[in-house]
């Protein structure tokens, strides 16, 4: 089984001057966890232009092709390979929002799907330019409700049994399937949902792909079982995915808490995404383990075990090193704008979710975290 981390938010980390310990002694995370854990690939997001009009970066990594370039030469360097992920779009993609990005407002269909085979292509071929060796390239981020809307949009229909608008979303997927298969033949092409247990969407979903000669070679899913539901049913889901489709199945992202306790003890305002608020207002969320050292390394442990006797063959773990220090945020009060979602706190939300605490130790979790 590959193990990867997503670690998109590194370099922005790296500007404040992080310290991550093992056992008292410091660590260099990336050297660390390959050599330690053997840890080989690394999934870096690619936003296409994460600055506002006037030049504000939108936060979270702002993960620009200059950002994708630097963090892939060094991760190449400390042995990873290397998974670029497409959002096609200029922030955060995920299935409550698929924002077009600014320059490619006022398309059409047609001349969107041909900037999407544009900018793959050309973003690839930089990247070759650039001596960047991309096995394996995701096309959008948990399209489980479609990408780069309205135009790809997936809409329900209560009187219909499918989804409308499959036909755009599989052509709009195709243009940088093709573009991607024209420049590099031999990478792994993902598509990645989220929702991962829920059979009967992903089922709908894959089948509608294949309805429509959509050519991709690996399934990627994210797990967070606070919203996707118990190992019961992620499973379940998965048996269903690779025994139907018969394509390699990849955990893309993946993660779970350590604590419930806020870094940010006066004001925190939901500094910490998942926390004693969050479960106490999301009364579907799942909870497989305590949110505690202990409970963290049974979750990965747990999720390495089954995925191995259930056939996956990669799992990622999103953010492992994204503390939480002064002035890194999921989104700047621009990308909050950009995205629609204003007035929510900026604090990074991810930190509890880390393989490091709050100070940097390493948690259980990253132990478990191990071939």
């Amino acid at each position: 089984m590959i193990l990867g981390i997503d670690a998109s938010t590194a370099l922005e980390v790296e500007q404040k001057n992080p310290h991550y310990f093992y056992k008292g002694k410091e660590v260099e995370p990336f050297s660390f966890l390959h050599d330690h854990n053997g840890v080989t690939s690394i999934r870096i997001r690619l936003w296409v232009d994460p600055y506002d009009e006037e030049g504000h970066p939108y936060g979270g990594g702002t993960n620009d092709f200059p950002a994708f370039v630097k963090l892939a030469k060094m991760a190449m360097s400390k042995g990873y390979d290397i998974l670029l992920d497409f959002h096609y779009s200029d922030f955060w993609c995920d299935p409550s929002k698929q924002t077009l990005p600014k320059a490619w407002r006022g398309l059409s269909l047609q001349e969107l799907g041909k900037k999407v085979y544009d900018y793959t292509k050309k973003t690839l071929l930089d990247a070759k330019k650039e001596g960047i060796a991309i096995s394996s390239i995701q096309i959008g981020n948990e399209i489980t409700n479609g990408m780069l809307w309205p135009f790809g949009r997936l809409d329900y229909d209560p009187k219909k049994p499918v989804r409308d608008n499959y036909d755009a979303l599989a052509f709009l997927l195709k243009q940088g399937l093709q573009a991607s298969r024209e420049v590099l033949p031999k990478a792994k092409l993902l598509l990645h949902l989220e929702r991962s247990g829920d059979v009967r969407l992903h089922q709908e979903f894959f089948d509608e792909m294949e309805k429509r000669n959509v050519d991709f070679d690996v399934i990627g899913l994210s797990y967070y079982p606070y919203w996707h539901g118990t190992f019961q049913m992620f499973f379940k889901n998965v048996d269903n995915l690779r025994t139907r489709y018969g394509k390699p199945l990849w955990v893309v992202e993946a993660g779970y808490g350590f604590t419930m306790e806020p870094f940010i003890l006066n004001g925190n305002g939901g500094a910490n995404l998942i926390s004693k608020d969050f479960f106490a207002k999301q009364t579907n969320a799942y909870l497989t383990f305590p949110l505690t050292q202990e409970g963290q390394k049974d979750f990965i442990a747990t999720l390495l075990k089954e995925s191995a006797k259930h056939g996956i063959s990669a799992i990622y773990y999103w953010e492992p090193f994204w503390l939480p220090l002064p002035g890194l945020e999921w989104a700047s009060i621009y990308g909050e704008r950009y995205i629609n979602e204003t007035g929510k706190p900026t604090n990074n939300e991810w930190a509890n979710q880390c393989l490091f605490d709050y100070s940097g130790n390493a948690t259980l979790g990253l132990d478990a975290f191990k071939k």
